[in-house]
């Protein structure tokens, strides 16, 4: 009979699961589903993947809400709500459900008995900075490679929200199992890092003494430039002055590229972002084996390589088509809209051959989920990527491209001007020097990815709920000193978190305030695990603000309404309980912050 108690509570599963209470919501409903097959209400073979079960827009609705008859009702012979009925039913059973409406068309709305609530509370706390962590992952490999700006100068705020994006996912996908690899992809054997060695050989000639006059058109003119330019002096003096440019470019080339990346990687030193490995493109060609052919003659023995011509393009400009036999990889056979150039008129491979094999090296080295984040400008490159990654892995692997929109910079609402360093940009340095790492971290994800994100340096580091960052990080003070001021109320309070729980009786906190922030709190596994799988760290920071929010509106209630206070000098054991809901509020906001990088102040100053 225990047993059987036990096996139909939501309190039992809480307990001695990892599981989320969506995760176990919808595992009732699967099992409501299941009584129903049985009687032949639904076929044997209903395909439940996708039922969908999450918090109602409305909470008046109920704590949970699912789409369940509505996507099952095929082969049913009943309508939606017939069916939604019929599974409500079976729900109503149920020990740990309070309640169970059916709204039309169909939907499946739940309301659990408080004591799910409390128990998950209690859960968030003793499991403290492991709430939220799960198996999702099962240690598959994953590589991320984000960043990947050219080596030609210093980082602009652009690349810096590709780069903590990155670092925000790859955190997130850890903390649910996978194993990441984080990839900086080096593209130094283009024609722009031959043009970063003309303009440091420039300078390093205007540092000899030399009248270079005006910056050609072309050459990078900014006065980072100049730090590439030192170090050749400083290892050659004059002795490559006068030399033919054959002679001077791949030294000079490998010394500035040398020194970007020392830029870029202290760039990236500022946000707290580390590369495990950084891929040269040039070790693709001018490695022990040319990569790039072996990838294109691997291709072609598969008949996915050919030379033939291409149409004109459809509606748009021609001035870059051009009408001539020419080496294509079979793109079209992998959900392509056109077969794609592998090399150039004068003979060379184009970047998409590199990129191509580059992706194969990823591959050999045994990833089959592979994420690359872009600029907003590569658009039109993701279906031949995700084509290539296709052709070469047999249609085994996976590849997630996301884009990373622009950042306009502002002042007070006013477009920032150009920085004196670059010339042309704003460099990322200049704006984490100026507002703070964890302001910049936090905002670069307060936005989905795929949106233009307007980043204002006034309004980052003001002290208001109109600065997102601000907010969420006195969330988390707020809560510390509460702890603080309780001890100064009841000097004997537990000293730690153990004892706390053991003290504390949680089915005090009955306000439906308490309630709504418990449901917050207990919803954070499965925002976690839903950020993961779908690769977008923004609905952390979304996440993160909203219970910040409801925690603050407590306080606030708490001034009004004294029976709410978070700390009453009469009553020791409502203090107890409230102060394990305010541990609760502090665990997921400081774990939440360390999954974007963000720090979780314990006071505010």
């Amino acid at each position: 009979m225990a047993r059987d108690r036990k096996r139909n509570t939501f309190v039992y599963t809480i307990k001695t699961t990892k599981k989320n209470i969506v995760t176990i919501v919808r595992e009732r409903i699967y099992s409501a589903n299941a009584a129903l097959i049985a009687v032949g209400t639904l076929p044997h073979d209903v395909d439940q993947t996708r039922v969908v079960v999450e918090p109602p827009r409305d909470p008046s609705h109920g704590d949970l809400a699912s789409n369940d008859a509505m996507v099952l009702v095929k082969g049913s012979n009943k309508s939606p709500r017939e069916l939604a009925e019929a599974v409500a039913k079976q729900l109503r059973a149920d020990s740990g459900i309070e309640k169970v409406s059916v709204a039309d068309p169909g939907f499946i709305n739940v309301t659990l008995k408080p004591e799910a609530w409390t128990t998950a509370l209690r859960v968030a706390v003793q499991r403290g900075e492991n709430y939220g962590r799960s198996h999702l992952g099962r240690g598959r490999h994953v590589n991320a490679e984000y960043v990947s700006a050219n080596p030609t100068g210093p980082m602009h705020v652009g690349h810096g929200r590709g780069a903590v994006f990155g670092d925000a996912l790859a955190n997130l996908l850890e903390f649910v199992g996978f194993k990441v690899t984080r990839e900086y992809y080096v593209n130094d054997a283009g024609a722009q890092v031959d043009q970063l060695a003309r303009s440091a050989y420039l300078r390093y000639r205007e540092a000899l003494g030399e009248e270079i006059g005006a910056i050609p058109e072309g050459l990078y003119p900014g006065e980072y430039v100049k730090e590439a330019a030192y170090l050749i002096g400083q290892q050659y003096g004059d002795a490559l002055r006068g030399r033919p440019e054959s002679e001077w470019l791949p030294v000079v080339r490998d010394l500035a590229i040398k020194t970007m990346m020392r830029i870029i990687r202290e760039d990236l030193d500022a946000l707290n972002i580390e590369h495990d490995v950084f891929f040269s493109e040039r070790s693709l060609i001018h490695g022990p084996k040319d990569e790039v052919a072996a990838t294109v003659d691997g291709l072609r023995k598969r008949g996915l390589v050919y030379e033939g011509r291409l149409p004109p393009p459809k509606g748009g400009s021609v001035e870059d088509w051009e009408d001539r036999e020419q080496t294509l990889f079979r793109s079209t056979a992998f959900g392509d809209d056109v077969d794609r150039p592998l090399k150039k008129s004068d003979g060379s491979y184009t970047y998409f051959a590199s990129d191509i094999a580059y992706h194969r090296n990823k591959l050999k080295r045994g990833f089959r989920t592979l994420i690359d984040i872009w600029g907003a400008d590569h658009g039109g490159y993701i279906k031949r990527m995700q084509a290539a990654v296709a052709a070469l892995s047999d249609r085994k692997a996976e590849l997630d491209v996301k884009l990373v929109q622009l950042v306009k910079l502002l002042r007070a609402g006013e477009p920032v001007k150009m920085s004196k360093r670059a010339g042309e940009f704003v460099t990322l340095r200049e704006v984490v020097d100026e507002v703070g790492r964890d302001a910049v971290r936090f905002m670069m994800l307060f936005r989905k990815n795929d949106a233009v994100l307007e980043f204002d340096l006034a309004k980052v580091i003001e002290q208001s709920r109109d600065n997102p960052v601000f907010y969420v990080q006195y969330g988390h003070a707020r809560g510390q000193s509460v702890f603080r001021n309780a001890r100064e109320a009841f000097p004997d309070l537990p000293a730690d978190i153990t004892s706390l729980l053991e003290a504390a009786n949680l089915e005090q906190l009955s306000d439906p305030v308490e309630l709504a922030l418990m449901r917050r709190i207990a919803l954070y596994p499965r925002v976690v695990e839903a950020a993961a799988a779908a690769h977008e760290p923004h609905r952390i920071a979304f996440y993160l603000f909203d219970l910040a929010s409801e925690f603050h509106a407590l306080w606030t209630l708490g001034n009004a309404s004294p029976h709410l206070r978070f700390i009453i000098q009469n009553d020791r054991q409502m203090t107890l309980a409230r102060l394990v809901l305010v541990q609760g509020v502090v665990t997921v906001l400081a774990s939440g912050l360390a999954l974007l990088g963000v720090g979780a102040p314990n006071e505010m100053r």
